[in-house]
């Protein structure tokens, strides 16, 4: 090619002229590459989120697990501190009287006791409630995940379908269940 207006084509030249005019025999081929690799990325990235989810989920549903033996410890103590003040209170019925003050103190010490146990044992098992639930929502959001991986991974195997049987048909197929999983995504993301 000159600037003269004389211009020179080769034969790789004209060959690429001819296909972007006319829509050559490679154009299905070059959509559905372009598609099948923005699908197998979006879908990468789906598969990370996903297994993220399940990570966290099984984190979470550990710490939930953790928190109800500390509860159950508590209530082990708190049943040991029972025993102890019904012992004090069989103690002052049967000791003479000049020692049942002092048996009353440990009965008055026991319930005290006691008290902060419960609370302590009542928040324990209240926060495991908490590493339930967030626990589940992962879970919710990993199934998510993998719907939305899934929807992908058929367009994609629909896509080479499409690219064998030239089926133009199966190309919008392609992208619209690409697009389902897309708004699968969407849907994990905003945890819906």
């Amino acid at each position: 090619m000159s600037g003269d207006g004389f211009h020179v084509h080769g034969p790789h030249d004209h060959e690429l002229e001819h296909a972007a005019q006319h829509g050559g025999a490679g154009s299905m081929a070059g959509q559905l590459a372009v598609i099948t690799a923005i699908l197998a990325t979006v879908g990468a990235i789906f598969s990370y989120m996903g297994g993220a989810t399940q990570a966290a989920a099984g984190l979470y549903k550990n710490d939930a697990a953790i928190r109800k033996t500390e509860a159950a410890n508590q209530w082990a103590f708190y049943q040991a501190k029972s025993g102890k003040q019904n012992m004090a209170e069989l103690a002052m019925v049967l000791v003479p009287e000049v020692k049942r003050p002092e048996y009353e103190k440990q009965v008055t010490r026991y319930q005290h006791e006691k008290e902060d146990i419960k609370v302590a044992a009542e928040k324990l098992e209240a926060e495991s409630r908490e590493f339930d639930e967030k626990s589940e929502a992962q879970m919710h959001q990993h199934h998510r995940w993998a719907q939305a991986t899934t929807a992908l991974q058929i367009s994609i195997a629909m896509a080479a379908i499409a690219l064998l049987t030239r089926r133009r048909w199966l190309e919008y197929a392609t992208i619209g269940l690409g697009g389902l999983g897309v708004v699968i995504g969407v849907a994990a993301w905003f945890h819906l």
